[in-house]
């Protein structure tokens, strides 16, 4: 089994559950097609991951993954400067939002093609700015989608979440395992 990803969270869910695996990146470009919805995204990137590692190992179960983050509908993207993260969580404070975690299969011999959606629902408490410098302060915010790293100090900025907690750090475990059962891997003995 091969894990489309270099993610250090991704892995660690995959080792915590038992799951041998290797990881490999997938190397493909995150572009945003117009027209598609942030789930629809989520769910296109995943496939394309795994695609392009199964198409490098044609025997091997290849595992897929991205995730997007939807507020009111638009797009949130990785901010890349700390203006725009203050922007995203300024925008965020109070209100709730969407995570969008899709995991895909894929294995081109015997062909296997599997992809879910695991949607998550944020809500971020109010915050002063006092509070979202602070937030900035501990760089967190750096390369996340939505400004935030939930399994860190980011949990402090929520009053509550509905959803599959694995699918919030990066893999929908529960969904995963569930696909890997269907396609015949034997997981427990």
């Amino acid at each position: 089994m091969v894990l489309a990803s270099t993610s250090p969270f991704r892995q660690s869910l995959l080792r915590a559950a038992g799951v041998g695996f290797r990881a490999e990146a997938p190397g493909v470009e995150e572009h945003v097609p117009p027209g598609l919805s942030p789930k629809q995204l989520a769910r296109r990137l995943a496939l394309l991951k795994a695609e392009a590692v199964a198409f490098r190992n044609p025997g091997a179960l290849v595992i897929g993954s991205d995730q997007t983050a939807e507020l009111d509908g638009a797009l949130l993207r990785k901010p890349g400067s700390r203006a725009a993260a203050r922007r995203q969580l300024e925008a965020m404070a109070g209100r709730s939002h969407w995570l969008h975690t899709a995991v895909a299969l894929r294995r081109l011999s015997p062909p296997l093609r599997r992809v879910a959606v695991e949607s998550i629902k944020l809500t971020m408490r109010r915050l002063t700015a006092r509070e979202i410098e602070a937030y900035l302060d501990t760089d967190e915010w750096q390369g996340c989608a939505g400004s935030y790293r939930i399994e860190g100090r980011g949990i402090l900025l929520f009053d509550s979440v509905r959803g599959d907690y694995h699918a919030i750090v990066g893999l929908p475990m529960l969904r995963l395992v569930r696909m890997l059962r269907e396609a015949g891997v034997r997981l427990l003995g």
